[in-house]
């Protein structure tokens, strides 16, 4: 009998899986300085976790066009109370690149480390993540080694056969460090991690299904929540934002990153009423 996927065995229900963004920092792009204390840290995690995230992902530097390079040192400082608090209540996945802040909250409970520099910012990150058997979500971005936005642009000749070409060589990385092939997942990205031009952004999802084809066999996280691409006030993009995730994990992605978990999980749950998504067993409902 094959062994059970160990993300399905963490979660304990099929994909998609819905990861409620949690940014402990004073300058992320939708929500900065909301949540930087602790408590109100925390008490947010909790708030995800009853709309139904699968997962609270915590981020304690933003990557953000302009934003400045955070020291791992202040990154821990900001998230470790939460960290602490949370992890035996949840899944927890670390939005980060440093070694060090892998390290520590891993050994507070953590279980997944989402690294957007893919390995390039930090190659000790990924013997960091094999040493604890965590997931380990690797995010394409156009600038490297460190994956903040820059002015710079990129140009692709085909954006979904580059990125994925990008991304299977970093989970090779990963692999080689021992990370388990089954505990990697990868990220297109969405928007100015992409490039500038937002069509770059369209153009990687209406071919997200040769995307998963070419990444094959790892898991992928979409991730276009309420990034710029969309040309519409940033108050107003998480509809547009929860449709494009449906699609994309009708088209294959497993996991969802949002900052509104109660809206993705109406969508989740309105698609496999229709039979667009698989029905899980015992059913769901809203309430």
């Amino acid at each position: 009998m094959a062994e059970e996927d160990p993300f399905t065995r963490l979660f304990g229900v099929p994909a998609p899986w819905l990861f409620g963004v949690l940014n402990v920092t004073p300058n992320s792009f939708s929500d900065g300085g909301a949540f930087l204390g602790a408590e109100a840290a925390i008490a947010q995690g909790r708030q995800l976790m009853q709309e139904g995230a699968a997962a609270i992902d915590i981020g304690g530097e933003s990557t953000a066009p302009g934003r400045p390079v955070l020291e791992a040192e202040e990154e821990i400082g900001r998230i470790e109370a939460v960290v602490r608090t949370l992890a035996p209540e949840t899944v927890l996945s670390i939005d980060t690149y440093h070694a060090r802040t892998a390290a520590r909250s891993l050994e507070l409970g953590a279980r997944i480390i989402n690294d957007v520099s893919a390995l390039r910012a930090d190659p000790e990150l990924a013997r960091v993540v094999a040493a604890h058997d965590a997931g380990l979500i690797l995010m394409h971005a156009k600038d490297g080694p460190l994956p903040h936005v820059t002015a710079a642009d990129r140009r692709y000749d085909d954006v979904v056969a580059e990125i994925a070409a990008f991304l299977l060589r970093q989970a090779e990385v990963a692999i080689k460090a021992g990370v388990a092939p089954e505990r990697i997942v990868v990220d297109p990205a969405a928007s100015s991690f992409i490039s500038h031009d937002p069509e770059d952004t369209w153009r990687v999802l209406a071919g997200f299904e040769r995307f998963v084809e070419l990444v094959a066999p790892f898991k992928v996280m979409i991730a276009t929540s309420r990034k710029g691409f969309m040309p519409i006030r940033l108050s107003e993009r998480d509809p547009i934002s929860q449709l494009t995730a449906l699609v994309a994990a009708m088209r294959g992605a497993s996991l969802i990153r949002t900052h509104n978990v109660a809206m993705a999980r109406d969508f989740v749950i309105a698609a496999r009423k229709m039979g667009l998504l698989p029905a899980i067993e015992g059913g769901t409902s809203w309430g």
